[in-house]
């Protein structure tokens, strides 16, 4: 049975139009601390807006964002951050001419803002450098803190953007497509990442990967053309006809 205290995401309903394409149709779903929750589905699916609903980069057309038990359908992207609440991209959205805890360090001024002190040297400041070696550390790169984030290999660079998500102490994690493009040796040093983060968080982790998403994944949740066709347990789902016709195109 579910405790509700560990529910740190919901989403009611989300419905998404463009004009006259619904890219999105009153999609449920439920993040819960320790758990991953995989959403999976073939291009086109509505994964994409779905993430960008729920960090609050565009607003539903209808329904309902709660994080933490509050409703934030209307908050801005950059409150719902400071509210718990971390996301990364397909794309990596690191500073490549920054070193690894300088990125960091940028990350964790989100949540030490200090505009009254707008003078002081802003490395100086060591709630911020705290929050951003920590974060690194937990990511596994610990030693390479000084590297330029230009030079890290592609997975590391992956790593750094989790780094800096986790520099803004969330809650909720929103990961979309971090394993994409990883080998087999990089994708097996995230996967342990995520699995010691999800004690301590609520991981949304949207991926192509589809042994990785039954490998780590708690619930996946299946999407086809903006509609959840199912949701569940790995087993439930790689056992679902619905799941075999529609998306893993078996009959």
């Amino acid at each position: 049975m579910t405790n509700p205290s560990d529910v740190l995401l919901r989403g009611f309903e989300i419905t998404r139009r463009w004009g006259g394409l619904v890219a999105l149709n009153k999609v449920s779903l439920e993040l819960q601390r320790g758990t991953v929750h995989a959403v999976i589905g073939t291009n086109g699916a509505g994964k994409s807006t779905l993430i960008n609903i729920l960090s609050g980069e565009i607003p539903p057309s209808s329904g309902q964002v709660e994080l933490l038990g509050q409703d934030v359908t209307g908050w801005s992207q950059p409150r719902r951050a400071r509210a718990g609440l971390g996301r990364s991209y397909q794309r990596n959205t690191i500073y490549p001419s920054f070193t690894v805890l300088e990125n960091c360090r940028l990350a964790a001024q989100a949540t030490v803002q200090k505009p009254w002190a707008w003078w002081s040297d802003a490395q100086q400041c060591t709630a911020s450098m705290a929050q951003a070696r920590a974060a690194a550390t937990r990511a596994g790169l610990d030693d390479l803190l000084d590297r330029e984030a230009g030079l890290l290999s592609h997975g590391q660079k992956r790593q750094l953007e989790i780094a800096m998500c986790l520099a803004t102490k969330p809650q909720v994690l929103l990961l979309d497509e971090p394993l994409a493009g990883m080998g087999a040796e990089e994708t097996e040093r995230m996967l342990t990442l995520l699995a010691e983060l999800k004690s301590s968080h609520a991981i949304l982790l949207v991926e192509h990967d589809m042994d990785a998403v039954f490998r780590i994944a708690d619930c996946i949740t299946v999407m086809v053309n903006g509609t959840v066709i199912a949701c569940g347990t790995p087993d439930f789902v790689r056992n679902s006809p619905e799941v075999r016709i529609a998306y893993l195109g078996e009959h």
